[in-house]
Parts: structure tokens; sequence; C-alpha cells
């Protein structure tokens, strides 16, 4: 027996085990809530800050959830930069539909950062009348017990709380790839660094409390990083305190993808990623099915096992697994999902080199980089 037989198989059960784990980890901290879980009685007042910009699928209807959450007391702030933008008379529509609801929708762009997101989100921060504030994209469907979830996860070492999202409605194979991202893939490995303490901020949904953010320098420090997210880790982490997802992640309705939209958005926060952690960066070249199905080939080929036995016994396992963690979740579910994972692990590896060779990259029709100037935004500017 050769030494790379059993370094090989010390290889194989290795990442096996890692994905076992993770499996394990994702089947407690995803799985699909059964009970509505209703506010505390002495639940603080809540500001909802949603930014918007143009018209993403199902966007009326992630917008409209807004309105209808089981939450004592809570406004809605809806964020635009521009008058023109074609969300606004939908905006303006469901305000007007829900009377009851403290909504208002605030016009202007401030520049306080290279993030146009950040920038559309500060005045929304600042008009708010609660010290716990929510960042929230319009694109998450909140259910009716969203407010409450948030705030149940809030631990007495918590400096953020936040979800990653949870695709939904995929209509269409890239879609179905895009949900193998962001599910059974992401949303796995963000929930099992949350678990073992080194929890990451997502942009999608973010609970503050005002003072810890402020004591940081404000909402104008997020803008030390391309992406608030990874600027709101560091902020939380220097503070000494934690970030947390709340259990279930909240989801995103995708519709119909292309495979242009799907790519583009996984370069996009690849490149962040690599920029703002790099050494966490450069382990997520090992993740994926990939190399343990390279190196199951090579095992089976050296000791006489059939290579094809081989590597459906591995596939079985890893995506056998993923279609548990994904049912168990509420997940959309299908029975090609092998070939949709199978397809995503497939581009991990060129989507890790992609994340190391490019910088700049287009969000919502405004040119970015990744690589944040030293500069300071010029003056604050309103339209």
């Amino acid at each position: 027996m050769t030494t790379a037989i059993p370094l090989t198989a010390a290889f194989l059960v290795l990442t096996l085990g890692l994905h076992l784990t993770s499996i394990g980890i994702g089947l407690v901290r995803c799985r699909a809530r059964g009970r509505h879980m209703p506010p505390p009685p002495d639940a603080p007042a809540v500001t909802l800050v949603r930014p918007v910009c143009g018209l993403d699928n199902f966007v009326e209807a992630t917008i409209a959830s807004s309105f209808d959450l089981d939450y004592p007391e809570y406004e809605v702030l809806f964020c635009v930069a521009q008058a023109r933008d074609p969300v606004v008379p939908i905006v303006r529509q469901l305000i007007a539909a829900h009377p009851n609801t403290r909504a208002r929708l605030l016009v202007g762009d401030e520049r306080i950062s290279e993030n146009p997101k950040l920038n559309n989100c500060f005045k929304g921060w600042n008009a708010a009348a609660h010290p716990w504030i929510v960042l929230a994209d319009s694109n998450v469907q909140m259910p009716r017990d969203y407010l409450s979830r948030l705030m149940a996860a809030w631990r007495e070492d918590s400096g953020l709380v936040c979800s990653p999202p949870a695709g939904s409605c995929p209509q269409g194979f890239w879609a179905e790839i895009e949900c193998a991202f962001l599910n059974t893939h992401q949303a796995r490995w963000q929930y099992v660094a949350d678990t073992v303490g080194v929890g990451f901020a997502q942009g999608k949904t973010m609970l503050w409390r005002r003072d810890i953010l402020e004591a940081a320098g404000g909402m104008r420090v997020l803008g030390r990083e391309a992406a608030e997210d990874a600027a709101s880790t560091k902020v939380v982490r220097a503070a000494g305190l934690n970030v947390h997802l709340v259990d279930a992640p909240f989801a995103q309705p995708l519709g119909a993808r292309s495979a242009f939209d799907v790519w583009r958005r996984q370069v996009r926060w690849a490149q962040l990623r690599r920029s703002s952690f790099p050494l966490i960066y450069t382990g997520e070249l090992g993740c994926g099915a990939l190399w343990p199905l390279i190196a199951g080939a090579a095992l089976a080929f050296e000791t006489g096992v059939p290579v094809a036995a081989a590597l459906l016994a591995i596939a079985g396992v890893w995506y056998g697994t993923e279609m548990i963690l994904a049912r168990a979740a509420g997940w959309p579910l299908t029975l090609a999902y092998p070939l949709y994972g199978a397809a995503r692990d497939l581009t991990l590896p060129v989507l890790w080199i992609n994340g190391w060779l490019g910088s700049d990259f287009v969000w919502r029709g405004n040119p970015m980089s990744s690589v944040v100037s030293a500069e300071a935004p010029g003056e604050a500017r309103r339209t």
C-alpha cells in the first residue's frame, strides 16, 4: 500500500465528515418553523428601514410584507435615491392601502460612501424614531413574526442579528442553481460559522441597536468596506460583541433567473468576500463535492473498486444529505436537485479564481469596486 492511499482515504473521510457535520448543524438551525412566534409583552419599538431600487421579481409582494407584521409598535421607512425610480408608485400605493401602519417614503441621495445602498439607507437611519433599527432589502419576504424572531435572536453578547437569504419560488434551471448556492451551500456554512462563534453579518437583514453603531462612528464607518455587511462584522467584533443569525432564514423569492444573473451575483459576492476576509476566502477553494469526488475516484482506482460505483456512492451521500436539509428547512426541492448541486460545485473553483482576479462590478446599474478608495467620499449631495 502506497502512502498516497491512506492520505487520500483520510482526506475523503475528513471532507465527508465536515460535510455531514455542517448538514447536522443546518438541520438544527434552518429547520422550518411550524409555529408563529408572537411578540413578547415588553417588545421594544422598532424602525424598519427598507432601501428600494428598481423592479425586482415579486417586488410588490415583498414590499407588501412590511405592512402585515405581528408586532405592537413599528414604523417602516422606505428609502429611494431618485423620485423617478419605477418602484416609487408601487411603494406609494402600498402605503396608501395600509393606513394603519406607520410608513413613509424618503427620497434623496446623500453620498457618505461608494456604496449606493448604504447611501440610500443613511436618510432612513437618521429619520428612525426608535433605538432598534432593522435594515432589510426590498426583496426579503417577511413573515408575520419577522420582527419577533429577530428580537428573540438577540443575546447579551449580540452586536447585530442577521439572516442570510434563502432562495424561494425559483422559476427555471438557473434559478434552481441559485437556490443550490444560496440555501444548501452558503446559508449552511454561515450557520456553521455562527454556531461555532464566528458569525458573519449578512446585509439582507440586519437588526441593529442604534447605540452600538453610533458608538463606532455611525453609518459612515460602514463605508470603509465595499460591502456594508463586511464592515458591520468588523465593527461588531471590534466592540467585543458577536454577530448572530436568526434561526430559519428569511426567504428571497427569485422567480426567473438567467445564467448571467446568477454568475454575476456570485462573482460579486466572491470578490467582496476576498477583499474583506482574504484568509477565510482562501479556504473556500476546498468547499463543494468536487474534491471528495476526485479523491474517491483516485482511491477507487488504486484499490480496484469500480470508479463509477465509488462516485455514485459519494455523490449520493453528499447530495442526498443536502436534499434532506432542504426538505427539513422547507426550501425548494425537486428530484433533479443532484444536477443543480453538481453544477454549482463544478463552478466553485472557477468562481474562486474569479474572486481573486477581479474587483470591479456593476450593482443595480452602479459601477462599483470591491477595493474601497482610501479617499473620503466627496461632499454630501442630495437629489
